[in-house]
């Protein structure tokens, strides 16, 4: 796929940042859309901003992306309006923040359900339809924390590892069964989007100051460019993207000097990551 011009494009949690920018950019470049998201309110408003900009064809349905016949259902309804699906970007994601000592077994099943369950749940039901196009491409979005280790992210990080794991594997499948898909595997950095807000963080975390740490520290990347180094990555057939500066300095930092970077990581963390409540 060299081009976006009326394909369609399916993008998970697409009702705010980098999934809503995705689907504006990809409708500026002459996409078709069928849009999903958890929440109503953010997705109305991408619904809109997306009309505003002239979307050709657009389709919205509020998905939870953890919930395997929920995604069957939507998948067999967009494949059954477009006739055909050409993208897929598994892109809805949420966060937990906090030790592991501290996050119970259900904290634990919602953020695999949506960072990990979703994007398997995604690609299976879309992938046949993929590879019927003949021209297809799978975009998942992984997480530069799914290339090195945080303290806190102990949970997110296990899902976007499995997600980046899960990605390269089915990369290789499609080499090796001559299907038409192409399969990105996306790491951003810091982006200035919503996802640690909206978040979930242990019992001892300043939910505030995290927030804080995050939008004022970590968050230097607009969703807007974001949206472009994907894109641009995914249609020049790469295989790993990586998105903001600060994704490419860690992980080259991090293959550097090997696994003695987890030592150094939690000497600077200790110093910069906001204190637990006492």
């Amino acid at each position: 796929m060299k081009t976006l011009e009326n394909k369609v494009v399916v993008i998970t949690g697409a009702g705010s940042g980098i999934g809503r920018q995705l689907a504006l950019r990809a409708g500026r470049e002459g996409a078709l859309l069928a849009i999903a998201d958890w929440d109503e309110h953010g997705l109305a408003e991408s619904v809109d901003l997306l009309k505003a900009a002239g979307v050709r064809e657009l389709r919205s349905d509020r998905v939870d992306v953890s919930d395997r016949a929920a995604v069957a259902s939507w998948a067999a309804a967009v494949a059954d309006q477009f006739g055909r699906v050409n993208m897929l970007v598994n892109n809805a994601g949420v966060t937990l923040t906090g030790d592991f000592e501290e996050m119970s077994y259900e904290d634990f099943d919602w953020i695999l359900g949506v960072n990990l369950m979703g994007v398997i749940n995604g690609t299976k039901e879309f992938l046949p339809h993929l590879i019927a196009s003949g021209d297809g491409h799978l975009v998942n979005l992984s997480s530069l924390f799914g290339l090195i280790s945080m303290p806190g992210q102990t949970a997110y990080n296990a899902t976007k590892y499995a997600v980046r794991g899960f990605t390269e594997a089915l990369r290789e499948e499609m080499l090796v069964n001559g299907h038409p898909v192409g399969v990105t595997c996306v790491h951003p950095g810091g982006i200035k989007t919503g996802i640690a807000r909206n978040g979930r963080k242990t019992a001892s975390q300043d939910a505030a100051a995290i927030d804080s740490f995050f939008d004022q520290k970590l968050a230097r990347m607009a969703p807007e460019k974001a949206a472009q180094v994907i894109l641009r990555g995914a249609l020049s057939g790469k295989a790993r993207v990586l998105v903001g500066a600060d994704a490419h300095a860690m992980h080259h930092f991090a293959k550097l000097i090997g696994s003695r970077y987890q030592d150094i990581v939690a000497k600077v963390a200790a110093k910069t990551i906001p204190a637990r409540r006492s």
